[in-house]
């Protein structure tokens, strides 16, 4: 049963992914319906991530009192309401308002599952549960050019994917029984855990440097998925179409990654994995500077979505080693808070400088940001609790 628990897992992890890409891959043709400026993309992904940071702060106290099936099943219900919001907009204005219950729906789940995970599986199976995002991240593009193609609206694209979410959410509520830990018992009544304030939590040896590791790696991630549509159509001039097409290829290079990494983990630490992680983004933020044509910045977009693919599943399942499973909920939520903080603010900010000077610079503002992600986490590496994960 803990099996069929984990593929429904899975399962909402493709959920999850399905939508984050679609945004960036719609706007070249959603900014000149609306007839507002390309930065306004900027405008919606920080309302979602305002409201996913709101949920994950308060993903510690919904989870005790609800559990950790509840929390999802209901919030992906919540997600699905808002992507059918989506698919019915016909102004920038409704875009923002249907962005609200999407992104409170999008954090607790995130941090409630993830907690979840690293309490219970070893290091593989958050590789592989973050692997399935990639899934969902790299359909959604995939879904949305289809349509686009065929029948010319990206509103279809949102609302199959809604429909998919709302199926979804029959499936997690039917699964409740199953939300147990390995012993049978309801994991978030069992699992040992200690109520925090933020306060408490930000005095915690190492979390302020693990939180902006986190706000970091998202900014990098979220704005190269938000921009590398526009980047290959604006600088690059690659068709609209095609661009959003490659531009997937940064997702798919996430989804690959995880894959590869679920067995790299097991013999390479966490810790490791991070490293390796940000030298392969690096030599893909690289292959973008190097002005020898288009294929190499595709190469380059890819290489970025490899070396993405490790970090974020290390970090969170690296939480309980340093923090303690007892803080690791609390920790978590707080991370997941942090990490979109750098979803809601470094997409607008490029944005801006999209605007104002050029989107070629999109690979000097994500070598910055993984330069002050690198140093946080050396800086992290300080702290460890105990290595909670060879228990697992």
């Amino acid at each position: 049963m803990f099996n069929l628990l984990l593929a429904i897992i899975y399962l909402a992890f493709i959920s999850l992914g399905l939508p984050d890409a679609l945004l960036g891959a719609a706007w070249p043709t959603m900014y000149l319906e609306f007839g507002v400026a390309v930065s306004y993309a900027g405008v919606v992904s920080m309302i979602i991530a305002l409201g996913t940071i709101l949920s994950s702060l308060q993903s510690d106290r919904l989870t005790k009192k609800l559990g950790t099936g509840r929390v999802t099943a209901l919030s992906v219900l919540l997600t699905a309401i808002a992507l059918y919001g989506f698919s019915m907009s016909d102004s920038f204005w409704m875009l923002c308002l249907w962005a609200i219950p999407y992104g409170l729906g999008a954090g607790s789940v995130d941090a409630s599952i993830n907690n979840f995970v690293a309490l219970n599986y070893a290091s593989s199976h958050m590789s592989w549960l973050h692997c399935f995002w990639g899934v969902g991240a790299s359909l959604g593009p995939a879904i949305l050019g289809y349509v686009l193609t065929n029948e010319g609206t990206w509103n279809n694209g949102y609302f199959y994917i809604a429909v998919f979410q709302f199926i979804l959410t029959a499936i997690l509520f039917l699964s409740l029984p199953l939300w147990k830990d390995k012993k049978g018992e309801d994991a978030s009544d069992t699992a040992p855990t200690q109520n925090l304030s933020l306060r408490e939590i930000l005095a915690l040896p190492g979390a302020k440097a693990s939180m902006i590791t986190f706000l970091c790696y998202c900014g990098i991630e979220a704005t190269t998925g938000l921009w590398a549509s526009s980047y290959l159509f604006l600088y690059k001039n690659i068709p609209e179409d095609t661009a959003a097409t490659y531009a997937s290829l940064f997702f798919i290079g996430i989804t690959v990654g995880r894959a590869i990494g679920g067995f790299v983990t097991m013999k390479f630490t966490d810790d490791q994995m991070i490293k390796y992680g940000i030298s392969i983004i690096l030599i893909g933020v690289m292959a973008l500077l190097i002005p020898l044509g288009t294929t190499l910045s595709v190469i380059g977009f890819v290489l970025i979505g490899l070396g993405c693919a490790p970090i974020y599943p290390a970090i969170i399942h690296s939480t309980p080693d340093y923090f303690g499973a007892d803080k690791s909920q609390a920790v978590i939520g707080v991370q997941m808070a942090s990490a979109y903080v750098g979803t809601m603010l470094m997409p607008p900010i490029f944005g801006l400088i999209a605007n104002h000077i050029h989107v070629a610079l999109l690979p000097i503002f994500l070598v910055l940001l993984l330069g002050l992600m690198y140093v946080m986490h050396n800086q992290k590496m300080q702290f460890k609790v105990k290595s909670y994960s060879e228990t697992i």
